[in-house]
């Protein structure tokens, strides 16, 4: 597989190039692209307790249909989630304009714009 030509939608297949990393089975440089972001241990913190309290409400929507919550009261939980999970994304993008777009438009990669404008349409669907 080219990794340079993995579109987004292909994430499944990226995140399991990931894992598969991070498991030592196999070299390969990131998903989507061939690309790593280095985030600073302060980034990486705030990015990953907003997942963890994600990951929490999802065990708690878990735990309502168990317990066979009311179907309003979990659809009111799925919302929640919905909020946090596009919070997480408006935090993550604002940080990649910031540093990844910004220092490629510093270094002439015009091209990182048709790529931010092509993952914005993609999360607005």
């Amino acid at each position: 597989m080219d990794k340079d030509k993995i579109d987004l939608e292909d994430r499944d297949t990226c995140l399991g190039m990931e894992q598969a990393e991070q498991e030592g089975e196999q070299s390969v440089s990131c998903c989507c692209g061939g690309r790593k972001k280095r985030r600073s241990a302060e980034e990486e913190k705030k990015l990953m307790n907003r997942l963890k309290r994600i990951e929490g409400q999802i065990r708690g929507i878990e735990g309502m249909l168990e317990n066979d919550a009311y179907c309003p009261d979990i659809m009111v939980q799925v919302s929640a989630v919905n909020c946090a999970l596009n919070s997480f994304n408006k935090e993550l993008l604002a940080q990649h304009i910031r540093t990844c777009v910004a220092d490629d438009i510093r270094a002439g990669k015009d091209e990182t714009i048709e790529e931010l404008v092509k993952v914005l349409q993609k999360v607005m669907k």
